[in-house]
Formats: structure tokens, sequence, C-alpha cells
């Protein structure tokens, strides 16, 4: 593997991608090769989490999504649950410093009306402390899954046309872009997944329309910023036509 600073000079910093989503996926399967239960995955997960946000902040991206926890994961066993809400609630207080000190803003996006009161308590104090920073806009999918966020989306665009604030007429992309929970930050151009899976999971279902998406082997806890560099290298070697002609492009 190249060294990371080679990777970095084959970066092209015009043409970074403004907006990366990453599906965080493999802690389970990393603690089970260790012999060890899916907490220990997830603990050691967070490390991943510092060095990538760190990698992303140095590079000039603006925003970063992970996907931290879906609604389907409130069916994993108890223990689970409890164990994921509590590093939850640990690594935010334990960073939220770092974010601040680094000019990073916290995002959060899903339903959190699921979360326990502790746990939303922890994520606007940190909301609120990092509200002014102007760099990396680092947004956490919690209880998340793009069928709520499109079901919620429909839900209140109903609500509207029957409070006769919305023409059903007027409704087009545009309406449901402003309801939907990303409606302040632009769609991704580069979604990545780690741990060898080849789906997006429920993962941002309207807005990775046009997106590159990227797979690979490695296993959340051992993915690292040259993990990142060699996405982003790929990504860059892409043709991104939307639906256009190669010719249509270079005209």
């Amino acid at each position: 593997m190249k060294t990371m600073q080679a990777q970095v000079e084959n970066i092209d910093k015009s043409r970074l991608p403004r907006h990366i989503a990453i599906i965080m996926d493999g802690n389970g399967r990393w603690a089970k090769e260790k012999g060890e239960d899916h907490l220990f995955g997830h603990f050691h997960g967070v490390e991943s989490v510092r060095n990538i946000v760190e990698g992303c902040a140095e590079l000039g991206i603006e925003y970063l999504t992970l996907y931290a926890f879906s609604t389907e994961n409130w069916d994993r066993p108890e223990y689970e649950v409890v164990g994921l809400m509590e590093l939850l609630v640990n690594t935010i207080r334990k960073e939220v410093e770092s974010l601040d000190k680094n000019n990073i803003r916290l995002h959060v996006i899903g339903d959190l009306s699921m979360l326990p009161d502790y746990a939303r308590k922890e994520l606007d104090d940190a909301l609120e402390i990092t509200r002014s920073n102007t760099g990396l806009n680092l947004i956490m999918a919690l209880s998340y899954s793009g069928r709520w966020e499109l079901l919620n989306a429909v839900k209140n665009i109903a609500y509207e046309v029957k409070q006769s604030r919305l023409k059903v007429e007027a409704i087009d992309q545009n309406t449901l872009q402003r309801f939907l929970c990303t409606s302040g930050f632009p769609d991704p151009e580069l979604m990545i997944r780690t741990s060898g899976e080849y789906r997006i999971s429920n993962f941002l279902l309207y807005q990775l329309a046009y997106a590159e998406l990227y797979f690979t082997s490695v296993r959340w806890p051992d993915f690292r910023k040259e993990n990142l560099y060699e996405a982003i290298i790929d990504y860059q070697r892409r043709e991104r036509r939307f639906g256009k002609t190669s010719e249509q492009l270079v005209s």
C-alpha cells in the first residue's frame, strides 16, 4: 500500500466530493473474528470514526454522514442496544470538546424520539456547543432509515395539503427534498460501505440516486485514512454522467 502522503498527493483537491456518506459495517464480524462480543467491535469502531472525521476535515470535505444506528438496529439483543446507547453518550461526551476545537459542526438525522432521554440530552448539548462552527459538517444518522424518512416526509406533505398550506399541483422534487431530514445538506457524491457487503441497507434512499458507490472488504474497526484516500481516488477516476453521454460532457 502506498504511503498516506503519496496517496494524498494523488488526490485532486479541486475535485473532492463535497459530501461523503459511510455505512460503517463490520464491527460485529471484526469482534467475532477476535473471539469477542459485538460491543467490543463497536468500541474499537469509535477510533475509526475519530480517524476518518479527522481525515475528512484535513482534506476539506464539507459534509460527512455516518450511518451509526438504523431503525432496524433496535431489534438487536437488548444488551447490545443498551451498550450502544451508553457508548454513544460516552463518545459524544468525550469528543465534543475536540469537535468544537477543530471547528466541526455536529448534526443528527433520524427518529430521535426513539432514543432514551439521557442520549437525547447529550446530543442536544453537543449540537448546541458546535452550532456556530463553520468547518466540516459531521452528520450522524441515528435511529435512521431511508424508508422511515420518506414516509415521514410524505405524511408531513399530506398534512400541509390538508391545512391548505400547499397545493397538490405545486408538489415537485424540491418539495419532497424540503421535507427530508437532509434538507439543509447537498446529496452525497460518494457512498462508502465497509466489510464487503454490496447493498445500501435502507440508507439515504432518495439522496444516493446519483452517488458513486464504493465497497471495500475492510472491516470498519480497521478502516483508516489511507482507506478513505483510496476511495476518493477511485471516485475521481470515474466519469459522472448524470444520465448524459460522455460526448455531451466533453462538449
